[in-house]
């Protein structure tokens, strides 16, 4: 039976080199085919000028029905934000289940939001792609390839500006493919290829309480951010299924066990949802929650769906939210709205996509 093809983009630096060294060359050449994969995101090796003994081992060994192939992911819908610094991208994988990525611009820095899963999991009830269901993790290589992807885009629309920050909030729960996420993060941080710094990583869970503590004691180098949404136990379910699992108090055991083993700032993310988690009472109790903890609190206007009937909080009810985490000590701050117009949302332009096929 003939092997099953793998990607390039999967393994590690060390990998390449294993694989070069069984196949007799000499792993030396790791170095040239990882800058070409990994810092120059090319998308035909067989275009690239290796040395000989390289050439040979490509030409014999990369390509289709041949026993590697590259994570280059088709484009199949790309829309554009009226601001002209949003950009996503619905990219079809291998095996037809498609994706999104999102390029966002701001002063001074370019940032890209990836998804880790086809689908979610997680449930969570004003997300569009937890309105889709689970279908499966995305390997090392997807999650790289939608980073590559975005920097051949800069490359070629801005080539003068750099991808310098990563967040791991597209579709899926990071922590729920948590072997995956890592494997792919140390190839995009690693200062041989994309280089994006570990410090400008964040990666976003609901509370996989598991991976939280993980990261911790495997002393993982990225932020955390950790989408809570409600300040109780009955609040937050509604809004969080997980959080029936994985308890608020739980949770917030686990952030305080976090940052006394790493010593780091958690930023915590609020989707302000009018009437459901935009009081008063429920910024004073989230204050409260949070004590102790060295915190920064993340408010998101809501961005709507087809498939929750949650409005937007007022812009009022969301001063008066910040206002009060501010004076009890917490840095808050609203996250910039980006891309609304192109349904920037993780999950939406897959979700219209579908609807516009079925209609």
């Amino acid at each position: 039976m003939d092997a099953v093809p793998q990607s390039l983009h999967d393994p590690g630096f060390s990998g390449l080199e294993d694989m070069l060294r069984a196949d007799g060359v000499n792993p030396i050449h790791a170095k040239a085919l990882w800058r070409a994969l990994h810092r120059e995101a090319v998308t035909d090796l067989h275009a690239c000028d290796f040395s000989p003994p390289l050439q040979e081992w490509v030409g014999h060994n990369v390509g289709e029905g041949k026993r590697f192939f590259l994570d280059v992911p088709e484009v199949v819908d790309e829309t554009h934000s009226s601001d002209g610094l949003t950009k996503k991208f619905l990219l079809r994988l291998r095996d037809g289940q498609t994706i999104e990525t999102v390029l966002m611009g701001y002063d001074g820095r370019q940032t890209a939001c990836v998804s880790t899963q086809a689908g979610c999991a997680m449930g969570c009830v004003f997300c569009a792609t937890g309105q889709m269901g689970f279908v499966r993790h995305l390997r090392p290589g997807e999650i790289v390839a939608q980073v590559n992807h975005v920097r051949r885009v800069l490359g070629q629309s801005a080539p003068d500006k750099r991808l310098r920050n990563l967040v791991m909030m597209g579709m899926g729960e990071p922590l729920h493919n948590y072997d995956a996420v890592m494997h792919a993060l140390a190839t995009i941080s690693d200062v041989r290829g994309a280089s994006v710094g570990p410090a400008k990583i964040s990666v976003s869970t609901v509370g996989v309480i598991p991976s939280i503590l993980r990261m911790a004691e495997e002393g993982r180098p990225y932020n955390l951010a950790v989408s809570l949404h409600g300040s109780t136990e009955e609040e937050r379910s509604s809004l969080i299924p997980v959080s029936k699992r994985w308890s608020l108090e739980s949770l917030i055991d686990a952030c305080r066990q976090y940052g006394t083993i790493t010593g780091r700032r958690i930023f915590f993310g609020w989707t302000l949802i009018a009437g459901k988690n935009d009081s008063e009472e429920t910024a004073h109790r989230l204050a409260a929650l949070l004590h102790g903890i060295d915190a920064h609190v993340n408010l998101i206007p809501l961005n709507p769906t087809s498939g929750f009937d949650g409005r937007t909080s007022a812009n009022a009810a969301g001063v008066k939210f910040q206002r009060i985490l501010r004076d009890a000590g917490f840095p808050c701050t609203f996250r910039q709205r980006r891309g609304i117009d192109v349904a920037a949302g993780c999950g939406q332009l897959k979700a219209d996509k579908k609807a516009r096929a079925a209609s």
